[in-house]
């Protein structure tokens, strides 16, 4: 039994998301295999090679594939599929682009962010907005499986010493062109991978205030910035701070909730955190409901006083 794990990388260093799937892997048990499709992407390579459980790297290096568009990287998965019992990738916006196609041309069935390996054909995904679980049995041949960052701990990065090889780079499918990526900027963490984020709702009220209240309070305690989908729809954050089902997945260390009301949408791409802190003046929020410390205050009094005793 060997799993291949789909690495996700910028084409100099790994991604943390890739780390929490090998995770995952180990779970499941036998050799694991990972897959770095790139391009220049050897320093991607080697890093993954120094990661302790992982067996083999297989390096793909081609133009093609250094945009790492959905078709081409399908086709590069299925070029090396025979002899894998299971094929896992992380259940982020690269893991979701191409494992449903890579699932499809095997015809067999996804299981799709799973937060939890029972055996080699079990796991568990949380369903309905993450307020049940489902136990899943696969019976495919070949399990193609994304997994849940936040519900793995990720392994070590250093430690290992896997050997590398390269294998032949598919061919431009041709159905897809890059036209070009607008990145945003930031000096603070990437909001995933951060261990303290700060979110704010609508109850915020605004952009500036966004920029008022929770910037310098971020800055204080080196966090990222998230928000409700009530704010992002409002204007008041950008989309990709978005935390919920329809945004981002996150579980750090310390999450803090400013005017978040805590709609089933935004619990389940944060209830995973480790120390969730309430801030809100509607005593009767569901958020309340999940947190493990709330204080049931005006944001406007609180939030400043909480940054200047910060300095």
């Amino acid at each position: 039994m060997t799993s291949l794990v789909i690495a996700e990388h910028d084409n100099q260093s790994l991604k943390p998301s890739t780390l929490n799937t090998i995770a995952a892997a180990v779970q499941i048990g036998g050799d694991i295999d990972v897959l770095v499709a790139g391009e220049n992407c050897a320093a991607a390579g080697q890093a993954a090679a120094q990661i302790p459980g992982v067996k083999r790297v297989r390096v793909a290096d081609a133009a093609q594939l250094g945009n790492q568009i959905a078709e081409n990287i399908a086709e590069q998965v299925l070029a090396i599929a025979e002899g894998y019992s299971h094929i896992l990738a992380p259940a982020t916006a690269f893991g979701k682009n191409f494992a449903p196609r890579v699932a499809a041309r095997l015809d067999v069935a996804q299981v799709s962010e799973i937060t939890a390996v029972v055996s080699a054909d079990t796991f568990v995904r949380p369903i309905y907005a993450g307020n049940a679980e489902a136990t899943v049995c696969s019976g495919d041949p070949v399990k193609v499986i994304t997994v849940r960052t936040t519900g793995f701990d990720a392994v070590a990065a250093t430690g290992g010493s896997a050997t590398v090889e390269t294998v032949d780079a598919v061919a431009d499918t041709g159905l897809t062109s890059f036209i070009g990526r607008e990145v945003a900027k930031s000096d603070r963490p990437e909001l995933t991978a951060a261990s303290v984020v700060i979110a704010g709702g609508r109850g915020i009220g605004s952009e500036e205030n966004f920029k008022k209240l929770l910037e310098p309070l971020a800055d204080r305690l080196g966090a990222a910035i998230g928000a409700s989908r009530a704010a992002v729809d409002a204007g008041y954050a950008p989309n990709d701070w978005q935390v919920g089902q329809t945004g981002k997945i996150v579980a750090p260390q310390l999450y803090i909730a400013i005017g978040i009301s805590g709609a089933i949408q935004h619990l389940a791409g944060m209830k995973d955190s480790k120390v969730i802190v309430a801030i809100n003046k509607d005593e009767e929020s569901p958020i309340f409901g999940v947190a493990d410390y709330g204080l049931v205050a005006d944001l406007f009094q609180v939030i400043p006083e909480l940054t200047s005793a910060l300095e």
